[in-house]
C-alpha cells in the first residue's frame, strides 16, 4: 500500500437507505480523516466520494461493504472519476 493521494467516486446499493448508511459512511470516513461527501439517491442507492492517502481510502472502501448493522449491501460500484475534495467530510441532501 501506499500513501499516494486517492480520490474514488463510488456508488453503494442494497439496503442502504433507511438505515443509517449515511451516518455511518460519515463518521468511518471523519474516523479515518478523509475528505469527501455522501448522499442518497432517489434511485435507492448512496454515492459518496472519498479522498485521502490511497491506503486509507482502500481501507474505507473495504468497510462500505459492512456498513451499519441493518444495512445490507450489494453492489460497491466505482463511477466516474471526479476532481480531489480537501477540508470536511460532508453529508448532502439526496440527489
Amino acid at each position: 500500500m501506499t500513501a499516494d493521494p486517492l480520490t474514488v467516486h463510488v456508488l453503494i446499493e442494497g439496503r442502504v437507505q433507511g438505515v443509517g448508511y449515511r451516518a455511518w459512511c460519515a463518521g468511518e470516513a471523519e474516523d479515518r480523516a478523509l475528505a469527501g461527501w455522501v448522499r442518497n439517491l432517489k434511485s435507492g442507492g448512496v454515492e459518496a466520494v472519498f479522498s485521502g492517502p490511497s491506503d486509507t481510502v482502500v481501507d474505507m472502501l473495504d468497510a462500505l461493504w459492512h456498513g451499519p448493522s441493518l444495512a445490507r449491501v450489494n453492489l460497491v460500484k466505482d463511477l466516474e472519476p471526479v476532481e480531489p475534495c480537501s477540508g470536511i467530510f460532508e453529508v448532502r441532501d439526496t440527489a
